[in-house]
């Protein structure tokens, strides 16, 4: 009886710790949030790049799909 019950209680474990990494990267898309204390205009300027081409946009990152999309659709 006593180890069924421990077990039992790993797979629960197991299972709780499966989901939480399942959605541990769900997450907002978008720019990163601004510190504290800083507003908009004194942010820095992220479309100031060194490279010679900055003006020239980037290609469409084409979307891979991953295993847990069925979720999200």
């Amino acid at each position: 009886m006593q180890a069924s019950v421990v077990r039992s209680s790993r797979w629960a474990l197991i299972a709780v710790a499966l989901m939480g990494l399942a959605v541990a990267a769900c997450g907002r898309i978008g720019p990163l949030d601004l510190p504290p204390g800083v507003t908009a205009d004194q942010a820095p300027n992220p479309k100031r790049s060194l490279a010679p081409d900055a003006n020239q946009p980037a290609p469409p990152a084409q979307k891979k799909p991953l295993p847990l999309d069925w979720l999200l659709n």
